[in-house]
């Protein structure tokens, strides 16, 4: 398990060997993970990355565990 390094910010270019990109708009990226990547915060491997720029984010119930990272510059959502 490799876990994604957010130390100097999050490249999602970094793991795209491993992530499905599911949809993309202005701003956010929602990312499959299909690498067994670990999550920055709780070291267990993620189902689903949501990764934005904007400053507010809106989310209905994930219907699942999930752990929020934030860098400088973005936010990640990531559900288990």
């Amino acid at each position: 398990m490799e876990p994604l390094d957010v130390d100097d910010g999050f490249d999602v270019h970094e793991y795209r060997h491993g992530l499905k990109l599911r949809k993309q708009d202005r701003g956010t990226m929602h990312l499959e993970n299909r690498d067994d990547f670990a999550c920055p915060a709780c070291g267990e491997v993620f189902e689903q990355l949501f990764v934005s720029e904007r400053r507010e984010n809106t989310f209905g119930d994930p219907g699942t565990s999930f752990c929020v990272v934030r860098t400088d510059d973005q936010i990640l959502l990531l559900t288990h």
